[in-house]
């Protein structure tokens, strides 16, 4: 998501917060490394409330199948294509990327980055839990391993530049993280027990990037699979709209609920002023 941003464009503020302008640039950087940032404060404070609720979250298997349907949505909207779009995605075989990523502004994928931070915060302190009972070692885990990823964040937004097959890569290991956590919670609620291991959880993200980086740079490889994966991103855009369609109310009922915080803000700026 995060690597869509332009690197040096600056923050676009708000009205109600364009007084940042210039000194949130020079604490946040450019787009791209202040989705980061705001990322991290993001993720650190759902992960803060997650710890907090860990005993509900570990009872609740509702929301962790939401949190896992959610990283389902994520992967499958960005990975497929829509058949029943009037425009023709461009397809690119010289680099071998499964789709092509549109700007959805700055905000848009700050919003992304926090859900997405959500939805994987509900598996990382549920594991975290069950590893040890010791709420302080528990929070000292999660602190470090949200670094450690905004780290590696980092160093794969550079590792895009070089290889565009790395960016819908990525959507993919989502759509694995999300079918991995959906099986087993899948199973739990239908009375059985499916539980992937640490080994074949690598495995498969392994597997998953050394088959993109192959259908990338190798043309017979590429030729072989490609219709296969082009179903696929077919078969992702159906899914991808029907989701849409079911969620339409939702979507609705936040799109009218948000066009009323910003007319209160307009309200309030003006008298203001």
């Amino acid at each position: 998501m995060v690597s869509e941003l332009p690197a040096n464009k600056p923050i676009p503020w708000p009205k109600q917060l364009k007084f940042m302008e210039g000194h949130g640039e020079r604490i946040l950087g450019g787009q791209r490394a202040a989705a980061l940032k705001v990322g991290l404060l993001g993720a650190y404070l759902g992960r803060a409330l997650m710890l907090v609720m860990a005993s509900f979250v570990i009872r609740n298997l509702w929301l962790r199948m939401l949190g896992a349907a959610y990283l389902f949505k994520i992967a499958v909207a960005h990975l497929g294509i829509d058949p029943f779009a009037k425009r023709e995605m461009e397809e690119s075989e010289t680099n071998g990327a499964l789709m092509g990523v549109g700007g959805k502004g700055f905000w848009y994928t700050v919003l992304l980055v926090e859900l997405a931070d959500l939805a994987f915060s509900i598996d990382n302190v549920v594991a975290a839990v069950a590893l040890s009972s010791h709420i302080l070692i528990v929070m000292l885990g999660v602190a470090l391993g949200i670094v450690t990823m905004r780290f590696a964040a980092q160093i794969f937004t550079v590792m895009i530049e070089r290889e565009p097959i790395l960016a819908p890569t990525a959507y993919m290991l989502v759509l694995n993280i999300a079918a991995e956590l959906l099986i087993e919670e899948g199973a739990t609620l239908l009375g059985y027990h499916v539980h992937f291991v640490h080994w074949q959880k690598f495995a498969i993200s392994v597997g998953t990037i050394a088959l993109a980086l192959v259908y990338a740079h190798v043309p017979l490889v590429h030729r072989i699979l490609h219709p296969l994966v082009y179903a696929l991103r077919v078969v992702f855009g159906v899914v991808n709209r029907i989701i849409d369609l079911l969620l339409w109310p939702i979507g609705w009922l936040f799109r009218v609920l948000f066009s009323g915080i910003r007319s209160l803000f307009h309200l309030t700026s003006k008298s203001a002023a």
